[in-house]
């Protein structure tokens, strides 16, 4: 769980307007009205965390209310849920670590108490202390937060079940890393590991029931301190209330998961009980009764006192820009999985329009002109066509979050994305424009093109890729290899399209490069060559037929047939390219999209010929399971 933000955290006031950035001495001469809306803008943006969330409460101003609450754990949430596999694995791992120092000065003191009930659990809460106000991520502590993003429906059940996982995952390996430690690093003197051994049994012969039941009231009494370290402002009130509550749960005789976990792998490790039965009798248990009390204070109490306006200011219209029942149930396999913090499209797509619609994602609309530009070419070649613009605002922990600071990032982008609209339009394409700000930029691009229906996705390739700091909000994987639509991939060097170099040894995706050659003939006189390698002279009759039958099959009939028998694919392209302006490649094999985001695509082709490249891959068959549930 991700502790609230400090106080010395909030967004310094909002720089750059004239207004807020003269000289004192220009400020004493400014009309009184114009001091006091100054004032006002400076509290308002210091009174606002950096992800938009209350720093203070709007009544009174030392104290949250229920929905102020919610609105910072919101906030929270919307970190926690869009963090990398790694990031939370690791996060994870460190809490579950972490959670050793819990059973290993329980055991101690227990020992050298001879099983005091008061001062036995004097140092019980330091593991969790560590953890919570460290930052790190417990499973217990997601309850809550995340929970609050999935009701809101602005976080998707598969998604919040992968952040689950991934977490309990991290926990689980950290708690059996310091089990390894307690059973065979020598740590406990004598009486502690008698006491340890005493500890462990005690919850491995309690009931399945009593167990549940047990867990269930820890999991509520640690949901209940997530809650209370959010309305919290100071971290000395959540050292207090954290120490408290956890130190309840062995007063209590309660039973935390992870360390439940780290109790029962010490005794298997000691040869006293068998893992299957230590999971599903011991750790099974509380794992569910933690989930269930948890999640219980979320919806029964915290949830539902708060008002329909707790979203107000934690999102960019965030009450209505919800997830589709659909996308709330099956995540990405049905469409989004997530809603930006800022997402300014009108509507989606209908599925039967018969409309051609190219979806063009952009992280610069300054310098990115002539990927639009492009995106128009292709398009015009269609009777009904639409170009959807959409810049893509990557904004992990930024401080423009305020919903002044806000306003003026759609303010700008608007105004520079309606210079791109009339290159769009000059070329008779309809043209739509949106921003989205978002902390995962890499995955917007394919939800847009699920949600629009896209037809073609069209990305620059250069130091501005939407894909630079991609964060693995998914599996790349997952992403890439089940494409919603037909993508290019432009390495703009002039995007001069007079002469077409088009590489091919077939397949579909050489399809889409061809269907690329034929528009740009169309609408731009572009002259077309058709490249095929062989590996030695003896093959080149046999290339050259292959090509004739390949220019007919693709409509490319009246294409120059180059073939070569060099056996060197990259080597011929590049000299071929010589004589070209624009390199059509299709992907060669599945995951082009992935190894761009990886670093790991070695296309040394694409860096070493002086004119524009275009890589086109084609999406593979969606599954049974997207064709019935999804779009």
């Amino acid at each position: 769980m991700a502790d609230p933000e400090p106080e010395s955290e909030r967004s310094p006031p909002p720089q750059g307007d004239a207004d807020e950035t003269e000289s004192g001495q220009q400020a004493q001469t400014a009309p009184a009205d114009s001091v006091a809306e100054q004032g006002t803008a400076v509290r308002d943006a210091v009174e606002r965390s950096r992800h938009g969330a209350p720093a203070v409460g709007s009544v009174v101003r030392d104290r949250f209310s229920s929905d102020e609450v919610f609105q910072r754990i919101v906030a929270a949430a919307d970190e926690e849920v869009t963090s990398g596999n790694r990031e939370l694995f690791f996060s994870g791992l460190a809490a579950g670590f972490a959670i050793t120092i819990t059973f290993l000065l329980y055991a101690s003191l227990y020992g050298a108490t001879d099983g005091d009930p008061i001062l036995s659990t004097l140092l019980y809460p330091l593991g969790f202390i560590y953890i919570i106000i460290g930052g790190y991520q417990l499973y217990t502590e997601n309850t809550l937060p995340p929970v609050a993003l999935t009701l809101e429906r602005l976080a998707s059940l598969p998604m919040l079940l992968r952040h689950w996982l991934i977490v309990l995952a991290g926990n689980f390996t950290g708690g059996a890393l310091g089990a390894v430690a307690l059973t065979w690093g020598g740590v406990f003197d004598p009486d502690a590991a008698d006491a340890a051994m005493s500890i462990a049994h005690h919850g491995i012969e309690t009931s399945w029931w009593q167990l549940f039941f047990k867990a269930a009231f820890a999991g509520l009494i640690v949901a209940g301190v997530v809650w209370v370290t959010f309305a919290s402002r100071d971290t000395i009130s959540r050292l207090v209330v954290v120490y408290l509550a956890f130190l309840a749960i062995p007063l209590g005789n309660l039973f935390h998961v992870v360390v439940s976990f780290t109790e029962m792998l010490y005794l298997v490790f000691a040869g006293e009980a068998q893992l299957f039965v230590g999971v599903t009798e011991f750790v099974l248990p509380v794992l569910l009764g933690n989930t269930i009390g948890g999640i219980l204070l979320v919806t029964v109490v915290n949830y539902y006192q708060t008002s329909e306006e707790r979203l107000e200011s934690a999102r960019f219209d965030g009450i209505e820009r919800r997830l589709t029942p659909q996308e709330w149930l099956f995540g990405s396999l049905a469409g989004r999985s997530y809603v930006p913090l800022i997402d300014t499209a009108e509507t989606t797509a209908p599925e039967d329009d018969e409309t051609y619609r190219i979806v063009v994602p952009i992280a610069n609309p300054r310098t990115e002109a002539p990927l639009v530009e492009f995106a128009a070419r292709l398009a015009s070649d269609h009777e009904h066509a639409t170009v959807h613009v959409e810049h893509i605002v990557q904004t992990p922990g930024s401080s423009a979050t305020a919903d002044r600071q806000r306003d003026r990032i759609v303010t700008e982008s608007e105004r520079l994305l309606a210079d791109l609209e009339g290159i769009v339009t000059d070329h008779e394409v309809d043209c739509q424009t949106s921003t989205v700000v978002t902390h995962r930029s890499f995955e917007e691009i394919f939800d847009t093109a699920d949600r629009e229906h896209a037809d073609l996705v069209l990305m620059g390739w250069d130091e501005n890729t939407l894909w630079s700091a991609a964060r693995a909000e998914r599996p790349l994987s997952e992403l890439t290899t089940r494409l919603p639509c037909d993508y290019l991939i432009l390495k703009n060097r002039g995007l001069d399209t007079s002469r077409l170099l088009l590489p091919t040894a077939g397949g579909p995706d050489s399809e889409l490069s061809a269907a690329v050659a034929r528009t740009l003939a169309d609408t731009d006189g572009s002259e077309v060559s058709l490249l095929h390698v062989v590996d030695s002279p003896d093959e080149r009759d046999e290339g050259e037929q292959f090509l004739k039958e390949w220019a007919v099959d693709n409509d490319l009939p009246d294409a120059e047939i180059i073939v070569d028998d060099s056996g060197d694919v990259e080597d011929a392209i590049c000299r071929a390219a010589d004589d070209h302006t624009m390199v059509l490649i299709g992907a060669t094999e599945r995951g082009l999209l992935s190894r761009l985001v990886t670093s790991s695509l070695h296309l040394d082709v694409v860096n070493e010929v002086d004119t524009s490249v275009v890589l086109a891959e084609r999406p593979t068959e969606r599954s049974l399971y997207k064709r019935l549930f999804g779009r």
